[in-house]
């Protein structure tokens, strides 16, 4: 397996490369597997691993990147803002988002619409999941986001 670490707009990534197959590549963003083909085959030894479970290839996005030999492109992401402790509200899938409407330090209920995202055009409410207080803010209006990147975490 290869390791890479990217900084992207301020975030960073965590990508490993589980399996290369002439222009295929299987490869985890932050833990979330994508299945990738890129424009011309790699040159570089395969690397198949066996010690980790497969990707959900249902679950994963896909798509075509232009990459060089050697380096896979990621997707652009969010900047990040504030701590990680607490409960924390994910994207359920790759979008953009329209709206945040809570700050650091808002009270919130469950049930609560805290982000507006657009994934796939349509508009989906993404709702606290518990009652508590906002104590990070990790997306943007505009951001793009990856299906499992943090929005909000809840304390």
């Amino acid at each position: 397996m290869k390791n890479f670490k990217f900084k992207i707009n301020g975030t960073d990534y965590t990508v490993d490369i589980n399996e290369v197959d002439g222009q295929e590549i299987s490869l985890d963003v932050n833990g979330t597997p994508y299945k990738v083909t890129v424009d011309k085959e790699l040159k570089q030894k395969q690397v198949k691993v066996t010690s980790r479970p497969a990707p959900r290839v249902s679950a994963a996005p896909s798509g075509s990147v232009q990459t060089t030999d050697a380096t896979p492109a990621v997707p652009a992401a969010p900047a990040a803002a504030g701590g990680a402790a607490g409960t924390k509200v994910t994207t359920p899938l790759p979008g953009t988002i329209l709206d945040v409407f809570v700050n650091v330090g808002d009270s919130v209920k469950a049930g609560q619409t805290v982000v507006l995202l657009e994934a796939m055009k349509m508009e989906n409410n993404i709702e606290a999941e518990c009652d508590g207080t906002i104590t990070a803010v990790k997306v943007r209006k505009g951001d793009s986001v990856l299906e499992g990147d943090v929005m909000v975490v809840i304390g």
